[in-house]
């Protein structure tokens, strides 16, 4: 069986790079795309600029702007960014069909069927994405899904980076725990109790001991921490929901508790939605909740406006169900089904250029 070759693709500050493109004049300003500065809007993207302040996308709009006084707040254009989403992935689909779009600005791409390196094919998807939009493009190239997603954060923006099948284990060594898929702060923040803070020092520890520290997850974390992901890349995975939770620290034991943390959450579920689901209908909102005694329970109610008021009326629901203070809380979407896509006709490429496919 041949190795794989997978490329992770992600570009740069999408939006705002796309905002700036059609604006010259805003060129090395702060410049973010998102909701009013009012305490309901949230930032979905921002640029490197306005990073420098420490600013960064799901943080709310008011927050942004008293980092950064000079920040350029601008409203999103969907329409714009999935035009340029579209052309992009037409140009994935000329070196692959194997393409498994993220969210509009990222995907995987299965090369594995091509003969020329994962670098050079990288470089040439990245120079067409340039040539053909004006915008800039990073990638990661390993030999599954975990270690090329990691990579595509290693030389941004505009860059690339690369690890090999025999470059795996040195690449994982020093790595950060937290750059594994699934840590979270609360994970994060246990394993480095441990004196697991890199993935070599996790690497010390058993399957049995991981599970027995961590049920499941801990099982994943063993072949992750190793850089070991067997999930193939597929093209079409429609997701069926979308949400977003926290696990506290010290459990709550009020309403007026849990209320006071669903804002930041609602905040963030807003954030991904611009995002990653832009385009998607919604047909159901819920409230997750799991109690002091690790029990669970979902409240859910038909509906397409995702409004903190609904949420609320939800979480005031579940939390009635038991006279348990709350673990965790969390809160989303659930998609309307989308009718199948007609089988779309193969399209003739023109000459390669220099072995590539052709544009």
């Amino acid at each position: 069986m041949n190795q794989r070759l997978i490329i992770h693709l992600d570009m740069d500050c999408f939006y705002a790079a796309i905002e700036v493109r059609d604006a010259p004049e805003l060129a090395g300003k702060p410049v973010a795309v998102g909701g009013a500065s009012d305490r309901r809007g949230v930032l979905t993207t921002c640029n490197y600029e306005a990073r420098k302040y420490g600013v960064r996308s799901a943080m709310p709009t008011y927050m942004a702007l008293r980092k950064c006084p000079g920040l350029i707040v601008l409203p999103t254009r969907f329409d714009v960014y999935r035009a340029e989403s579209a052309r992009i992935r037409k140009i994935f689909r000329r070196f692959t069909d194997l393409v498994e779009p993220l969210s509009l600005d990222e995907a995987y791409l299965d090369v594995s069927r091509l003969t020329h390196p994962g670098a050079a094919i990288a470089a040439e998807i990245r120079g067409r994405i340039l040539e053909q939009t004006g915008l800039t493009a990073s990638a990661g190239i390993g030999p599954n899904k975990l270690v090329a997603k990691i990579a595509s954060d290693w030389n941004k923006p505009d860059g690339q980076y690369e690890v090999t099948p025999q470059t795996v284990a040195a690449f994982l060594r020093d790595l950060p725990v937290r750059k594994l898929w699934g840590v979270g702060d609360i994970s994060a923040g246990k394993l480095e109790r441990l004196g697991a803070r890199t993935c070599g020092a996790l690497q010390a520890f058993s399957r049995i001991e991981l599970h027995g520290i961590f049920g499941k997850f801990g099982l994943e974390l063993y072949d992750l921490c190793r850089g070991i992901d067997n999930r193939p890349v597929e093209p079409s995975r429609p997701r069926k929901s979308l949400g977003t939770e926290e696990t506290f620290p010290t459990n709550l034991t009020s309403l007026q508790e849990c209320e006071a943390r669903l804002a930041s959450l609602h905040a963030g579920l807003l954030a991904e939605l611009a995002e990653k689901e832009a385009s998607r209908e919604i047909h159901k909102l819920f409230v997750k909740l799991k109690f002091g005694d690790f029990s669970r329970t979902t409240v859910e109610r038909v509906g397409d406006r995702p409004l903190l008021e609904e949420y609320r009326r939800l979480l005031a629901e579940g939390f009635a169900r038991r006279e348990q203070s709350i673990r965790l809380l969390g809160l989303g979407v659930r998609f309307a089904e989308e009718p199948a896509a007609p089988e779309q006709l193969a399209l003739a490429l023109e000459p390669s250029r220099a072995g590539f496919p052709g544009t």
